[in-house]
């Protein structure tokens, strides 16, 4: 039978010594000694460093690059991201307050969501952070609460565009979307704005996410610019801001390829020369989650049980979906795909045997990996999944069936 490659061969963003994985320079048995726990999350620095210097090397200086919480809110790991990008992204009150204390500039923290309770716009506003406004009625609701508060809301406005990010695992833009005001609609809103009692910021226009087709995003990057500059044309104030999306994708599954930036970056450099948008006035702004972070976090567990049923291998572990729900398949995956994965202490092995892994929970649906190729696994051996840094354990049912919450770690 013809094995197919190994699925950890690509995961080259981790140091690995004689055949031991390395997460921040230590191996998975010294962070396990460090966090007391055998199931847990670690996160990389170095390699959340090289993804943020990849956008800078590639997008065009003025373009700024904010952080999307959503994708890791774990408070130590946005901190230290947060001093490195231009702003941050929220999408609820929580995540809020994880940014305000990350001593981000509030100027700088966008609150997005299509359907933001009163107590979260008036967060919003006593924080005079950015309200990424969603509808009309919010927007009522925004003006109303100001008023009362006393102070003048920061808004932008959501726009869903007439076009969408084609190849994208999630479209959120194009046709009737539950995100942000139809553009036609918005083009008539504009000019009959009282922008006396807003502090107007600009526009927010996102489509979609994890897209590994440089080609269908330079596509969405070339009218996103014809919408924003027939947006700022129709607006009767100035335009501060205009949050150009994101949707820059990893590769999760055998055969797919790290996203190339060099076109992307160079048909935004050819855009900003030829806008109609007065870049001295104007910033634009790209918001990226898991391509900054996904690749740099590892989940991992224990093999406790290896069983044998009808001439099938099931390696047991003691962690499950209830930690890593993306990775069971059940996070937006129509058919199951393996995450990359390996025995986390013999990655100089050879793999010799095809083995199902499976979690603790008496859930079918609780597969860690299918038909996978990895080395002799014994009990008490490592298992991990690559790729795990975003979309994790706020991702997850960590209460099903009562088993113990995951710990994590930034490294």
């Amino acid at each position: 039978m013809n094995k197919p490659q190994v699925q950890h061969e690509n995961m080259d963003q981790f140091a690995q010594h004689n055949g031991r994985l390395l997460v921040g320079g230590k191996n998975l048995d010294e962070i396990s000694g460090l966090l007391g726990k055998e199931v847990f999350y670690a996160y990389e620095r170095r390699v959340i460093d090289a993804r943020i210097e990849q956008f800078k090397a590639f997008i065009p200086a003025p373009i700024k690059l904010h952080f999307a919480i959503k994708a890791n809110p774990y408070p130590p790991l946005v901190h230290y991201v947060a001093s490195k990008v231009d702003g941050l992204d929220v999408a609820s009150q929580k995540e809020l307050l994880i940014a305000l204390q990350s001593g981000a500039d509030n100027r700088h923290i966008s609150f997005a969501g299509p359907s933001k309770s009163e107590a979260e716009i008036k967060a919003a506003i006593l924080a005079g952070v950015t309200l990424n406004v969603e509808s009309e009625l919010e927007l009522k609701r925004c003006l109303d609460l100001g008023r009362q508060l006393g102070h003048l809301p920061r808004v932008a406005f959501r726009v869903n565009p007439a076009f969408e990010l084609k190849a994208s695992g999630m479209k959120m833009a194009g046709g009737a979307k539950q995100f942000g005001i139809d553009e036609e609609r918005l083009m008539e809103i504009l000019p009959t704005l009282d922008f006396n009692r807003l502090d107007f910021q600009g526009f927010h226009i996102f489509c979609g996410s994890q897209n590994l087709k440089a080609e269908a995003l330079i596509e969405a990057h070339n009218q996103t610019f014809h919408l924003a500059e027939r947006l700022v044309e129709c607006c009767p104030a100035p335009v501060k801001s205009i949050n150009l999306g994101g949707g820059f994708g990893i590769p999760y599954f055998p055969g797919e390829r790290r996203l190339d930036l060099a076109p992307i970056g160079e048909n935004l450099k050819a855009l900003l020369e030829a806008t109609s948008i007065d870049l001295a006035k104007t910033e634009l702004v790209i918001e990226l989650g898991r391509f900054l972070v996904a690749e740099a976090g590892i989940y991992a567990c224990k093999v406790t049980d290896i069983k044998e049923s009808r001439g099938q291998t099931f390696l047991m572990t003691n962690g499950g979906l209830h930690h890593h729900l993306s990775n069971s398949g059940n996070f937006g995956q129509v058919i199951r795909k393996n995450y990359p994965v390996a025995l986390a202490d013999k990655l100089d092995q050879d793999a010799t045997r095809q083995v199902n892994v499976a979690g603790p929970l008496c859930t079918p649906l609780d597969s860690l990996a299918d038909k996978v190729w990895l080395p002799e696994a014994q009990l008490g051996d490592w298992f991990v999944v690559y790729q795990s840094g975003a979309y994790g354990p706020t991702a997850s049912p960590q209460d099903f069936l009562g088993h113990p919450h995951v710990v994590e770690i930034l490294l």
